[in-house]
Protein backbone atom coordinates (compact mmCIF):
# COMPACT_ATOMS: atom_id res chain seq x y z
CA UNK A 1 0.00 0.00 0.00
CA UNK A 2 1.30 3.46 -0.97
CA UNK A 3 0.49 6.28 1.44
CA UNK A 4 0.86 9.95 0.50
CA UNK A 5 2.55 11.74 3.41
CA UNK A 6 3.70 15.30 3.97
CA UNK A 7 7.29 14.36 3.11
CA UNK A 8 6.47 12.15 0.13
CA UNK A 9 5.21 8.63 -0.45
CA UNK A 10 5.74 5.71 1.91
CA UNK A 11 5.10 2.01 1.45
CA UNK A 12 3.34 -0.16 4.02
CA UNK A 13 2.86 -3.91 4.01
CA UNK A 14 0.53 -6.33 5.79
CA UNK A 15 1.04 -10.02 6.46
CA UNK A 16 -2.34 -10.66 8.11
CA UNK A 17 -4.71 -9.66 5.30
CA UNK A 18 -4.80 -6.01 6.28
CA UNK A 19 -5.39 -6.24 10.04
CA UNK A 20 -2.08 -4.55 10.84
CA UNK A 21 0.26 -2.54 8.65
CA UNK A 22 3.98 -1.80 9.09
CA UNK A 23 6.26 0.41 7.03
CA UNK A 24 8.18 -1.70 4.53
CA UNK A 25 11.97 -1.51 4.78
CA UNK A 26 13.04 -4.01 2.13
CA UNK A 27 13.67 -3.67 -1.59
CA UNK A 28 10.30 -2.28 -2.67
CA UNK A 29 10.35 1.11 -0.86
CA UNK A 30 13.45 2.12 -2.81
CA UNK A 31 11.22 2.76 -5.80
CA UNK A 32 9.74 5.70 -3.92
CA UNK A 33 11.82 8.35 -2.27
CA UNK A 34 11.03 11.27 -0.03
CA UNK A 35 10.40 14.23 -2.26
CA UNK A 36 12.55 17.33 -2.37
CA UNK A 37 10.14 19.65 -4.15
CA UNK A 38 6.37 19.69 -4.52
CA UNK A 39 6.57 19.73 -8.32
CA UNK A 40 9.12 16.90 -8.20
CA UNK A 41 6.58 14.92 -6.19
CA UNK A 42 3.82 15.60 -8.73
CA UNK A 43 6.06 14.62 -11.64
CA UNK A 44 7.69 11.46 -10.27
CA UNK A 45 5.10 10.06 -7.87
CA UNK A 46 4.04 6.43 -8.12
CA UNK A 47 0.42 5.51 -8.76
CA UNK A 48 -1.85 2.56 -9.38
CA UNK A 49 -0.11 -0.11 -7.32
CA UNK A 50 -1.93 -3.41 -7.80
CA UNK A 51 -1.20 -7.06 -7.07
CA UNK A 52 -1.57 -9.79 -9.65
CA UNK A 53 -0.66 -13.39 -10.33
CA UNK A 54 0.70 -14.00 -13.81
CA UNK A 55 3.05 -16.64 -15.20
CA UNK A 56 2.58 -18.44 -11.88
CA UNK A 57 4.23 -15.63 -9.91
CA UNK A 58 2.72 -13.13 -7.49
CA UNK A 59 3.81 -9.65 -8.49
CA UNK A 60 2.95 -6.00 -8.07
CA UNK A 61 2.44 -3.63 -10.98
CA UNK A 62 2.44 0.14 -10.79
CA UNK A 63 2.60 3.30 -12.88
CA UNK A 64 5.39 5.81 -12.47
CA UNK A 65 5.91 9.14 -14.13
CA UNK A 66 9.41 9.53 -15.49
CA UNK A 67 10.18 13.19 -15.97
CA UNK A 68 10.56 16.28 -13.84
CA UNK A 69 10.41 19.66 -15.47
CA UNK A 70 9.35 23.05 -14.27
CA UNK A 71 8.58 24.07 -17.86
CA UNK A 72 5.25 22.27 -18.15
CA UNK A 73 6.68 19.72 -20.60
CA UNK A 74 5.07 16.36 -21.49
CA UNK A 75 5.48 13.73 -18.79
CA UNK A 76 5.98 10.07 -19.82
CA UNK A 77 4.32 7.21 -17.98
CA UNK A 78 6.10 3.91 -17.33
CA UNK A 79 4.58 0.57 -16.37
CA UNK A 80 6.64 -1.34 -13.82
CA UNK A 81 6.46 -4.84 -12.33
CA UNK A 82 8.17 -6.08 -9.18
CA UNK A 83 8.27 -9.28 -7.17
CA UNK A 84 9.61 -7.26 -4.19
CA UNK A 85 13.06 -8.55 -5.07
CA UNK A 86 13.73 -6.95 -8.44
CA UNK A 87 11.86 -4.48 -10.66
CA UNK A 88 11.40 -4.09 -14.40
CA UNK A 89 10.12 -0.84 -15.91
CA UNK A 90 9.33 -0.13 -19.51
CA UNK A 91 7.68 2.57 -21.57
CA UNK A 92 6.85 4.93 -22.87
CA UNK A 93 3.31 3.73 -22.34
CA UNK A 94 1.67 7.14 -22.45
CA UNK A 95 3.02 10.65 -22.74
CA UNK A 96 0.89 13.09 -20.81
CA UNK A 97 0.48 16.27 -22.81
CA UNK A 98 1.62 19.53 -21.32
CA UNK A 99 -1.88 20.75 -20.65
CA UNK A 100 -2.00 23.74 -18.38
CA UNK A 101 -3.97 23.24 -15.16
CA UNK A 102 -4.82 19.61 -15.98
CA UNK A 103 -4.54 17.05 -13.20
CA UNK A 104 -3.89 13.44 -14.15
CA UNK A 105 -4.73 10.29 -12.18
CA UNK A 106 -3.97 6.76 -13.33
CA UNK A 107 -5.10 3.29 -12.30
CA UNK A 108 -4.16 -0.18 -13.50
CA UNK A 109 -6.85 -2.83 -13.93
CA UNK A 110 -5.88 -6.50 -14.23
CA UNK A 111 -8.50 -9.21 -14.70
CA UNK A 112 -8.85 -12.46 -16.63
CA UNK A 113 -5.38 -12.15 -18.09
CA UNK A 114 -5.90 -8.61 -19.41
CA UNK A 115 -4.27 -5.35 -18.30
CA UNK A 116 -5.78 -1.89 -18.82
CA UNK A 117 -4.76 1.66 -17.97
CA UNK A 118 -7.54 3.88 -16.64
CA UNK A 119 -6.80 7.60 -16.72
CA UNK A 120 -8.73 10.58 -15.49
CA UNK A 121 -7.83 14.16 -16.18
CA UNK A 122 -9.61 17.34 -15.38
CA UNK A 123 -9.57 20.98 -14.39
CA UNK A 124 -12.13 23.55 -13.36
CA UNK A 125 -13.74 23.45 -16.79
CA UNK A 126 -14.35 19.73 -17.13
CA UNK A 127 -12.95 16.21 -16.91
CA UNK A 128 -12.39 13.16 -19.11
CA UNK A 129 -11.85 9.45 -18.51
CA UNK A 130 -10.05 7.04 -20.85
CA UNK A 131 -9.49 3.27 -20.75
CA UNK A 132 -6.66 1.80 -22.82
CA UNK A 133 -5.67 -1.87 -23.20
CA UNK A 134 -2.05 -2.71 -22.40
CA UNK A 135 -1.90 -5.93 -24.42
CA UNK A 136 1.64 -5.62 -25.71
CA UNK A 137 2.89 -4.32 -22.38
CA UNK A 138 1.43 -7.34 -20.58
CA UNK A 139 3.12 -9.65 -23.08
CA UNK A 140 6.44 -7.99 -22.28
CA UNK A 141 5.81 -8.31 -18.54
CA UNK A 142 5.04 -12.01 -18.96
CA UNK A 143 8.20 -12.49 -21.03
CA UNK A 144 10.30 -10.83 -18.32
CA UNK A 145 8.69 -12.96 -15.61
CA UNK A 146 9.47 -16.11 -17.62
CA UNK A 147 13.10 -14.97 -17.82
CA UNK A 148 13.20 -14.42 -14.06
CA UNK A 149 11.69 -17.86 -13.42
CA UNK A 150 14.14 -19.55 -15.79
CA UNK A 151 17.16 -17.92 -14.16
CA UNK A 152 15.85 -18.56 -10.64
CA UNK A 153 15.40 -22.24 -11.49
CA UNK A 154 18.91 -22.41 -12.94
CA UNK A 155 20.53 -20.82 -9.89
CA UNK A 156 18.47 -22.86 -7.42
CA UNK A 157 20.28 -25.95 -8.71
CA UNK A 158 23.63 -24.32 -7.94
CA UNK A 159 25.60 -24.95 -4.77
CA UNK A 160 26.15 -21.19 -4.45
CA UNK A 161 23.48 -19.39 -2.36
CA UNK A 162 21.55 -17.07 -4.68
CA UNK A 163 18.30 -16.38 -2.80
CA UNK A 164 17.33 -12.76 -3.37
CA UNK A 165 19.51 -12.38 -6.46
CA UNK A 166 18.68 -9.02 -8.05
CA UNK A 167 20.95 -8.84 -11.08
CA UNK A 168 23.43 -10.99 -12.98
CA UNK A 169 26.10 -9.85 -15.44
CA UNK A 170 27.50 -12.71 -17.50
CA UNK A 171 27.98 -13.32 -21.22
CA UNK A 172 25.48 -10.90 -22.80
CA UNK A 173 26.52 -7.51 -24.13
CA UNK A 174 25.29 -4.99 -26.66
CA UNK A 175 28.44 -5.36 -28.71
CA UNK A 176 29.49 -1.94 -27.47
CA UNK A 177 29.98 -0.57 -23.98
CA UNK A 178 26.86 -2.08 -22.40
CA UNK A 179 26.98 -5.22 -20.26
CA UNK A 180 23.43 -6.55 -20.22
CA UNK A 181 21.83 -7.74 -16.99
CA UNK A 182 20.49 -11.26 -17.56
CA UNK A 183 17.51 -10.35 -15.33
CA UNK A 184 16.77 -7.39 -17.65
CA UNK A 185 16.59 -4.92 -14.77
CA UNK A 186 19.67 -2.69 -15.01
CA UNK A 187 22.63 -2.91 -17.38
CA UNK A 188 26.22 -1.94 -16.59
CA UNK A 189 28.49 0.41 -18.54
CA UNK A 190 31.93 -0.83 -19.59
CA UNK A 191 34.91 1.43 -20.34
CA UNK A 192 38.03 0.45 -22.33
CA UNK A 193 37.44 -3.30 -22.18
CA UNK A 194 37.35 -6.26 -24.57
CA UNK A 195 34.49 -8.78 -24.57
CA UNK A 196 35.54 -12.30 -23.58
CA UNK A 197 33.56 -15.38 -22.61
CA UNK A 198 31.33 -14.69 -19.59
CA UNK A 199 32.66 -11.19 -19.07
CA UNK A 200 35.13 -8.50 -20.11
CA UNK A 201 38.90 -8.17 -20.10
CA UNK A 202 40.08 -4.91 -18.52
CA UNK A 203 43.52 -4.02 -19.84
CA UNK A 204 43.99 -0.27 -19.32
CA UNK A 205 44.60 1.80 -16.22
CA UNK A 206 41.22 3.50 -16.77
CA UNK A 207 39.29 0.33 -17.70
CA UNK A 208 36.27 -0.41 -15.57
CA UNK A 209 32.68 -1.53 -15.17
CA UNK A 210 30.08 0.80 -13.62
CA UNK A 211 26.82 -0.68 -12.35
CA UNK A 212 24.77 2.32 -11.18
CA UNK A 213 22.38 0.84 -8.65
CA UNK A 214 20.06 3.05 -6.60
CA UNK A 215 20.06 5.65 -9.35
CA UNK A 216 17.36 6.69 -11.79
CA UNK A 217 17.28 6.11 -15.54
CA UNK A 218 14.80 8.60 -17.04
CA UNK A 219 14.01 9.38 -13.38
CA UNK A 220 12.72 5.82 -12.89
CA UNK A 221 14.55 3.71 -10.33
CA UNK A 222 15.11 0.16 -11.59
CA UNK A 223 17.23 -1.52 -8.90
CA UNK A 224 17.14 -0.48 -5.26
CA UNK A 225 19.40 -1.79 -2.52
CA UNK A 226 18.99 -1.23 1.21
CA UNK A 227 21.53 -1.72 4.00
CA UNK A 228 21.65 -5.43 3.18
CA UNK A 229 23.30 -6.49 -0.06
CA UNK A 230 26.12 -8.59 -1.47
CA UNK A 231 28.23 -7.92 -4.57
CA UNK A 232 30.16 -10.88 -6.00
CA UNK A 233 32.59 -10.88 -8.92
CA UNK A 234 34.57 -13.73 -10.47
CA UNK A 235 37.95 -12.35 -11.56
CA UNK A 236 41.22 -13.61 -13.03
CA UNK A 237 44.23 -11.32 -12.58
CA UNK A 238 46.99 -11.61 -15.17
CA UNK A 239 49.11 -8.70 -13.95
CA UNK A 240 49.11 -5.22 -12.43
CA UNK A 241 49.31 -1.79 -14.02
CA UNK A 242 49.89 0.11 -10.77
CA UNK A 243 50.96 -0.43 -7.18
CA UNK A 244 47.33 -0.65 -5.98
CA UNK A 245 44.53 -1.55 -8.40
CA UNK A 246 40.86 -1.29 -7.47
CA UNK A 247 38.95 -4.50 -8.10
CA UNK A 248 35.47 -4.29 -6.52
CA UNK A 249 34.15 -1.04 -5.05
CA UNK A 250 30.79 0.05 -3.68
CA UNK A 251 30.02 3.70 -3.03
CA UNK A 252 27.13 4.29 -0.64
CA UNK A 253 25.71 7.78 -0.34
CA UNK A 254 23.06 8.82 2.16
CA UNK A 255 22.15 12.10 3.80
CA UNK A 256 24.93 13.86 1.84
CA UNK A 257 27.49 11.46 3.34
CA UNK A 258 29.51 9.20 1.05
CA UNK A 259 31.04 5.90 2.15
CA UNK A 260 33.31 4.05 -0.27
CA UNK A 261 34.31 0.48 0.46
CA UNK A 262 36.40 -1.70 -1.79
CA UNK A 263 38.81 -4.55 -2.44
CA UNK A 264 42.09 -3.88 -4.24
CA UNK A 265 45.08 -5.96 -5.27
CA UNK A 266 48.73 -4.91 -5.16
CA UNK A 267 51.83 -5.45 -7.26
CA UNK A 268 53.32 -7.57 -4.46
CA UNK A 269 50.36 -10.02 -4.75
CA UNK A 270 48.45 -8.84 -1.67
CA UNK A 271 44.72 -8.29 -1.21
CA UNK A 272 43.85 -4.88 0.22
CA UNK A 273 40.56 -3.68 1.73
CA UNK A 274 39.66 -0.01 1.93
CA UNK A 275 37.00 1.85 3.91
CA UNK A 276 37.03 5.60 4.61
CA UNK A 277 40.76 5.79 3.79
CA UNK A 278 41.52 2.92 6.17
CA UNK A 279 43.63 0.39 4.24
CA UNK A 280 44.23 -3.16 5.44
CA UNK A 281 46.52 -5.66 3.72
CA UNK A 282 45.84 -9.38 4.02
CA UNK A 283 46.44 -12.67 2.19
CA UNK A 284 47.92 -13.12 -1.28
CA UNK A 285 46.35 -13.51 -4.70
CA UNK A 286 47.52 -15.88 -7.42
CA UNK A 287 48.11 -14.73 -11.01
CA UNK A 288 45.96 -16.41 -13.69
CA UNK A 289 43.73 -18.07 -11.09
CA UNK A 290 40.01 -17.36 -10.91
CA UNK A 291 39.10 -15.74 -7.60
CA UNK A 292 35.65 -14.99 -6.20
CA UNK A 293 35.62 -11.50 -4.71
CA UNK A 294 32.76 -10.63 -2.36
CA UNK A 295 31.64 -7.44 -0.63
CA UNK A 296 28.70 -7.62 1.78
CA UNK A 297 26.94 -4.80 3.62
CA UNK A 298 24.83 -6.09 6.51
CA UNK A 299 23.31 -3.20 8.40
CA UNK A 300 26.29 -1.20 9.61
CA UNK A 301 28.81 -3.99 9.04
CA UNK A 302 30.77 -4.55 5.84
CA UNK A 303 32.45 -7.89 5.15
CA UNK A 304 35.24 -8.40 2.62
CA UNK A 305 35.70 -11.98 1.41
CA UNK A 306 37.91 -13.78 -1.10
CA UNK A 307 37.06 -17.30 -2.29
CA UNK A 308 34.55 -17.67 0.54
CA UNK A 309 37.02 -16.69 3.27
CA UNK A 310 36.65 -13.53 5.34
CA UNK A 311 39.45 -11.01 4.92
CA UNK A 312 38.22 -8.33 7.30
CA UNK A 313 35.07 -6.95 8.91
CA UNK A 314 34.55 -3.21 9.34
CA UNK A 315 31.95 -0.80 10.74
CA UNK A 316 30.17 1.63 8.39
CA UNK A 317 28.65 4.76 10.03
CA UNK A 318 25.22 4.47 8.42
CA UNK A 319 21.96 5.42 10.10
CA UNK A 320 18.46 4.03 9.72
CA UNK A 321 17.10 1.14 7.68
CA UNK A 322 15.50 3.03 4.82
CA UNK A 323 16.67 2.46 1.24
CA UNK A 324 19.94 4.05 0.24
Amino acid sequence: MIVDCEDGQRVYESRDKGTTWTEAIGTLPGVWTKTRLYFWYLSLRVEALITATTEGRKVMMYVQRGNFSGDNKPNPLYICVTDNNRSFCFGLVVVEEAAVNWEFASNLLYSDGSLHLLQRRGNGEGSAISLAPLTEELKEIESVLRTWAKLDAFFSASSTPTAGLVGFLSNTSSGGNTWIDEYLCLNATVTNAVKVKDGFQLMEIDSGVLWSLNTRVNNVRHVSLSHYFTLVASVTIEGTLSENTSLLTASVEKNNSNHTMGILYTADLKWVTELKNKITKSSTWEPNKEHQVELTLHGKKVFFCIDGKLLVEEEVPLTGETPL
